[in-house]
């Protein structure tokens, strides 16, 4: 279009341009070619998403690329994983409660020592208890893991079983004396473990989680910006009900098996809905690879970090507001470039071409063309470092009485 614009100009300023009419048609058509140079153009987008991108990484996100920045201003849907997203990660033994004729000591020997082979939470929480009462433990044998259920071991030549009730019931260990404690535990927050020796049920273990200081206020802001907040939890729902309260979440998905997150990201995708999966750990990594952007928490597995789009240094949600905030910012910068370079093109080509010249007498030289082509792109240029200056929305901090 520009070339022919050009071809035009020099056309008719030859045929009907004032003498020496090749002369001013040679410079018009030079002027409207260096007017129509697509710099700003070529400039508008990239120098914005890269500024972006620098300004996500000084605020502790890793962005992987534009899509990303982009689809994030999209998002009506959060999804988050509850242990070591919203909460801090490092659970605690509460409560203690083995069967009648065991003691708490021989309960935490057995337990502690068969979760020596396991990396789920509660392993660590059990040993640190043990490591704090000076309970000693013992290298367990035939150690097996079932995903989002439970561990077996052997302990001294004694069968340990340690997980959910399905686990148990799936494996014959009646756990029905336990049920009232574990309804009050559940509606505590708390997440109740089953511990069996030698087939039989032993005791139950409580697990408590503290939640972050900023998730309160983070979903609070996720809310104010238009966001369906749903937290996903192996818990049984009374326990994740509970926390979800504390976070003021009010959509649970629980219990979800590591297996089917990305089911549960998958069906909300369905809905024709924008989705955003938050987690840490390697059971969240195939919901994290199926969402439209996957945010990991930095101080999660690296199995997480790999399949995410976006990468929250510091470990807290509320940086998923920031995200937000910058993406939008970045795309309106992005579209204040567009309108000005279409502007320029829009406006001084025409006169490049000489349509004032028989008003007023005005031409164009190809040496203010060449100034005003530069004077777009630097323009352009200014704008999109005018992002350096974004600043994070801040997120107020709120605990839970």
């Amino acid at each position: 279009a520009v070339i022919i614009i050009a071809a035009v100009t020099f056309v008719v300023w030859s045929a009907l341009g004032p003498e020496p009419a090749l002369t001013h048609a040679l410079l018009n058509f030079v002027s409207v070619l260096i007017v129509a140079c697509p710099c700003a153009l070529g400039l508008a987008t990239p120098t914005s998403i890269m500024v972006g991108l620098g300004k996500g990484a000084e605020n502790g996100i890793l962005i992987r690329g534009a899509d990303a920045l982009e689809t994030v201003r999209k998002l009506d849907v959060i999804v988050l994983d509850k242990t070591g997203t919203l909460t801090v990660g490092k659970p605690v033994i509460t409560d203690l409660l083995p069967v009648s004729g065991m003691t708490d000591t021989e309960l935490l020997f057995f337990a502690a020592s068969a979760e020596q082979g396991s990396e789920h939470p509660a392993a660590s929480a059990l040993l640190a208890l043990a490591k704090e009462r000076g309970v000693g433990v013992v290298q367990p044998t035939a150690f097996a893991a079932v995903q989002g259920q439970g561990i077996s071991a052997s302990v001294d030549s004694k069968d340990v079983l340690i997980g959910n009730r399905s686990f148990m019931d799936e494996r014959g260990v009646e756990c029905d004396e336990f049920d009232a404690e574990v309804v009050r535990l559940s509606n505590l927050g708390r997440t109740a473990v089953y511990i069996a020796v030698g087939g039989r049920i032993a005791g139950v273990a409580a697990i408590a989680d503290v939640l972050k200081e900023t998730s309160k206020g983070a979903v609070e802001a996720f809310h104010k910006m238009g966001l369906t907040v749903v937290m996903l939890s192996g818990d049984n729902h009374a326990t994740a009900m509970a926390v979800a309260r504390e976070a003021g979440i009010e959509r649970v998905e629980a219990p979800v098996l590591p297996g089917e997150k990305a089911a549960r990201v998958a069906k909300l995708q369905e809905g024709g809905r924008v989705v955003a999966m938050v987690g840490d750990g390697i059971n969240d990594a195939p919901a994290l690879a199926r969402a439209d952007v996957g945010i990991a928490i930095g101080t999660g597995t690296d199995v997480a970090i790999e399949a995410s789009d976006i990468t929250l240094i510091g470990g807290d949600i509320s940086a998923v507001v920031t995200a937000m905030a910058l993406s939008r910012a970045t795309i309106g910068n992005i579209r204040q470039n567009l309108f000005w370079a279409f502007f320029y093109n829009a406006a001084l080509i025409p006169v490049a071409a000489g349509v004032l010249y028989p008003f007023f007498g005005i031409l164009m030289s190809p040496v203010f063309a060449a100034a005003a082509m530069a004077l777009s792109s630097v323009s352009v240029l200014s704008n999109a470092l005018r992002l350096r200056w974004f600043r994070a929305p801040q997120v107020t901090l709120k605990k839970a009485p």
